[in-house]
């Protein structure tokens, strides 16, 4: 099992910085050289280069869910959602498709009428997430309630 993941290129789990203006405000992001492909191809699908991409994706989720905690985080996150949306088919694997072409309904159809996010992981996350959730209340509610 190890050799499939020790083969990697390190190439691709070397980090790299990257500095961005973020509405005028110059910052810097740190990932893996991986990321940073998998982002400079959702990019590429619909013509945007990668500083466009990472503003998009950074005003669409702070009109969504207000201030952001972790864009680093927030951005391996959707990277591990394209690839696992693509082996699900329901993101084409045609790069000359363009992700705003489609409709987001039905590319995330199949999680949201099972309450669950696609990938493996993120159910494995989730689960956890819900299990620590239950013993929160439980370790906080009343004994014999």
């Amino acid at each position: 099992m190890c050799e499939i993941f020790i083969s990697a290129d390190p190439v691709l789990y070397e980090s790299r910085a990257r500095s961005l203006r973020l509405h005028g405000v110059s910052t810097s992001i740190r990932l893996e050289n991986l990321f940073w492909s998998v982002l400079e191809e959702i990019g590429e699908r619909d013509g945007m280069t990668l500083n466009q991409l990472l503003t998009r994706l950074y005003d669409e989720l702070t009109e969504c869910r207000g201030e952001v905690g972790n864009f680093a985080s927030f951005l391996r996150v959707s990277c591990a959602r394209y690839l696992a949306l693509q082996v699900a088919g329901r993101i084409p694997d045609d790069r000359t498709v363009s992700l705003r072409s489609l409709d987001p309904a039905w590319v995330l159809a199949e999680e949201r009428a099972q309450g669950r996010a696609v990938t493996p992981m993120a159910r494995v996350v989730q689960s956890g997430l819900r299990s620590d959730a239950v013993s929160a209340q439980t370790a906080t509610s009343p004994r014999g309630a």
